[in-house]
Parts: C-alpha cells; structure tokens; sequence
C-alpha cells in the first residue's frame, strides 16, 4: 500500500527522544536546538491555506533572525541534488568548508536526446545514486554516523528526478536518526554565494539563470525574497541549448559552452536579432521568440545540423559562428536590460544593497559575467558569480542551505527508519521562490499558475506570524 510522507511534527519533542550517543554531531546540534521549536515543517500542509493571505507588502514584519543559533562550526550536513539531469552530492561543514563534491553527469543523454528526457534522466540518477552519496561520504572521510543533517533538493524541478534524490536522502537519514531539511533549489544557487564571499550579507540582489529558470529577487533576509522577475516562457539556458542543437555543436558539454565558444569566432552584429519584450517595462523574461528567430535564420542559410560543425566547410561554420554571436549578445542584452530596471526597483525597497549575486548553470559564461559587470559597476555594486563548479547545479549549494536553515531551526525530524519504498513524497515540482513584487506583474506574463505551491517565503511569513 502506497503511504503518504506528508505531514511531520512540527514540534521538537520528537527530537528529544532520539539522542544516540555514538552521533556526535548531531546529538550536539540537538541539544543545542531542543529548547527551540523549528520555525517550519518541509511537509506540513498547513501552511497552504495560509500562505494564500502573504502579500509582498507583510515581508517587512516579521522577519527571521539569521543570527547563529550557538550550533558553530559543528554542524557537518550532507546535500543532495537530483532536480535535473546531474546526480550530486556534497558534505559541507558549518564554517564553510567542503569536505566532499561529486558530480555524475547525464552529457551522453543530453547529447542523444538533444536535451533532457525526464525518465531517461530518472533511470540515469536511479543507477548513480548510491554511488555518488557513497562517494561524496568516503571523500570526506566521514560515515553517516559523523553527519548532523541531510539536506535535499525538493523543488522546484522534475518530479521523476526529485524523488530519486528525496528517497534518498530519507533512507539515511531514518536509517541514522538524522533531521532532514528540504531545499529550494533556486534558493540554493542564491545562498552558494555566501560560502564564497562571507562579506555578503542580506539584503542582497540575485540574478539565478539556468536551463530552466530565469529569476530576478530581492533577498531581504534567509527566506525572505521578493520576486522581481521570472520567465514567463522559455529561460536562457533552454535557448541556448536548442541554439547548440540547431547548429549542429556538441551537446555533451551542454548547449551554453558550446555557443559561448562558437561565438568567439562570429560577427555579433552579423544577424539583427530584436531583443525580447522590449515594449513591456517590467523585469520578466522570455526567449521564446528569440529562439524562433534563430531558427529561422539557420533554416535561410541552408545550415544542417545534422552535419556536426566539426566537418562543417569553412564558409558553413562562420556562418554558423555569425548566428551564435549575434544569438548571445541579444539573449544578454535581455538579461542586462532586466537587470538595470531591477536594479532600480530593487534600490527603491532596500537602499543598502551592495551586491548582486548571479548564479546557476548560465552565470559559468565568461561573456555574460563580463556584461553585467558592467551593468552593476554602473550602478555603483559589486558582482558575485560562484566559481563555475558552484554555478551548475551541485551538492555544495543544497548542503549550504541546509546548514543556514537548520541554524534558524527549520528542520524536520527524522523520519522513520521503516519509511516503504513506494512512499508519495511533497515534491514541489514548481514552487516559487519568493512573493511576486507588485511592479513588477506584466501583461505579458503567460506562466501557467496551476498547480504551483506557495512560495518558500510565504510557508516561512506564515510560520513567523503563527508564532508571534
């Protein structure tokens, strides 16, 4: 019989019958926090009817202290990430250090494919897993006896992959009365940020651009974000992989690489791309139609791709290198044209903003980091893109966010050690990360809305607000 893993205590007297003497990490971490009760539970269903009522305009009060519960630098968590096509797995400790970061990659599958396959990506991460955590354990020189935590990414993403990485990421921590903290992945590609520059403080903007997602949000304090802008069709990564294909590239080190090293050799302003939404003065984005445009321009130029552009003529390959060119600098003109009214908005609501933090899959692209150096050495703050390991989707930034979140209490109890294989999980396929800023709602903002949860921080303003 299928059983539901949807509600958990959320109290901290569970957590108190479960000290184990030879965890002694996490015994540590749990007398610390037992007085305290966790300010959330991942899978309390409670909070959907409330998060309803959180506007934009209750994220001033109250808000979370992000001070340091007492734990230190004791806490060692393990993360895991399985939202896409890459299977990882980190151990961070608290003070900052990585321990461990393994990285299985599905390049051969998105190479066949011509991008990702939900359930041929679900089988890849299947046959990995085990290996990869074991991995990610053995090159910290720990066993799951020296953890304090789990934490895994459970959203958003694809379900079918997701629930590979949350049964997981269960089993041990049922197996070694471990707490588990669910991760929101965009969230996590934000925070990453401040295990590499310990001078990012809140409030801080972020710029989170990947095959799935383009995200704009002001990050007011630890799960206290304001949305900005998102996509409302296709995000930047999506249009730079079905760019790569079309032209024929190498899709085994995905899309962005392959054009960003192609344009090198074209004319940007060879092929007069319009720039996306230029008639909507909002921060959303779309490259729906950009990626019509170039499609139709490789269909004019005669350019197969099914002739790789390893064999391509010299002429067929300049002209290949022309559209890649001229695709990129469109594609970010977008993102620096959003990033300059965001900005601004961003300005008006929290004034001490110093930073903008551009992460995930995209932020590895040396041309786009260097755009928007720009845009931000014009505005007067400082950029902070994670090195490239730490852009694409890892363990690292899924056990950071645990670590930050587990401080503040927001946790769940283990779960039991018998859980079924066959468990329904509260995946969270498409959740958003932070409350749509009022500005910033576009007519053009096409998003499908069913079957969205409520965003982190209106799960966290409502806890907050039971509490007070």
């Amino acid at each position: 019989m299928v059983s539901f893993v949807l509600t958990l205590s959320s109290t901290f007297s569970r957590l108190n019958l479960l000290p184990k003497p030879s965890l002694v990490h996490t015994v540590r971490a749990l007398r610390t926090l037992q007085q305290r009760k966790p300010t959330w539970s991942l899978y309390n269903s409670s909070f959907k009817s409330i998060s309803a009522q959180i506007s934009t305009s209750n994220l001033n009060s109250p808000k979370p202290h992000t001070e340091n519960v007492g734990i230190g630098d004791d806490l060692v968590v393990l993360g895991i990430e399985t939202s896409c096509d890459d299977t990882a797995a980190s151990v961070v400790r608290s003070n900052g250090e990585i321990l461990s970061q393994v990285v299985s990659s599905q390049a051969d599958l998105l190479a066949q494919y011509g991008g990702v396959a939900p359930k041929m990506a679900e089988e890849a991460h299947l046959r990995v897993i085990d290996q990869v955590v074991q991995e990610a354990l053995d090159k910290a020189n720990l066993t799951e006896k020296d953890l304090s935590a789990v934490a895994v990414t459970i959203g958003p993403g694809l379900s079918l992959c997701l629930r590979v990485g949350v049964r997981k990421a269960r089993k041990i921590a049922g197996s070694f009365n471990l707490p588990i903290i669910g991760v929101h992945h965009m969230e996590a590609h934000a925070l990453v940020a401040r295990l590499i520059e310990r001078e990012l403080q809140f409030p801080f903007m972020a710029l989170l651009i990947s095959g799935g997602h383009n995200l704009l949000i002001l990050a007011s304090d630890l799960g206290q974000y304001i949305q900005l802008g998102t996509t409302i069709d296709d995000a930047i990564g999506e249009a730079y992989d079905k760019t790569a294909k079309w032209l024929g590239l190498d899709m085994r080190r995905s899309g962005g690489p392959a054009v960003e090293e192609l344009a090198r050799e074209g004319d940007a302003e060879s092929v007069k791309f319009s720039i996306p939404m230029k008639q909507y003065k909002d921060c959303n984005f779309s490259y729906a139609g950009l990626k019509t445009q170039v499609r139709l321009a490789i269909e004019s130029r005669n350019i197969n791709a099914g002739i790789p552009i390893s064999s391509a003529s010299c002429q067929d390959r300049s002209s290949r290198a022309d559209i890649a060119a001229s695709f990129q600098r469109v594609a970010v003109l977008h993102l620096e044209e959003r990033c300059e009214r965001a900005i601004e908005w961003a300005l008006k609501l929290e004034p001490s903003i110093k930073y903008l933090v551009v992460s995930g899959g995209v932020a590895s692209n040396q041309y786009v980091r260097a755009r928007l150096d720009q845009v931000v050495q014009k505005n007067n703050l400082q950029l902070v893109c994670p090195p490239p390991s730490l852009c694409t989707d890892n363990g690292v930034m899924v056990a950071w966010t645990g670590i930050e979140h587990f401080r503040m209490g927001r946790f769940d109890p283990p779960p039991s050690a018998s859980e079924p294989e066959d468990s329904l999980y509260d995946l969270r396929p498409r959740w958003p990360l932070g409350e749509e800023y009022a500005e910033g709602r576009s007519e053009a903002r096409s998003l499908r809305r069913a079957r969205i949860h409520p965003s982190l921080t209106s799960l966290i303003q409502a806890s907050l607000q039971q509490q007070a």
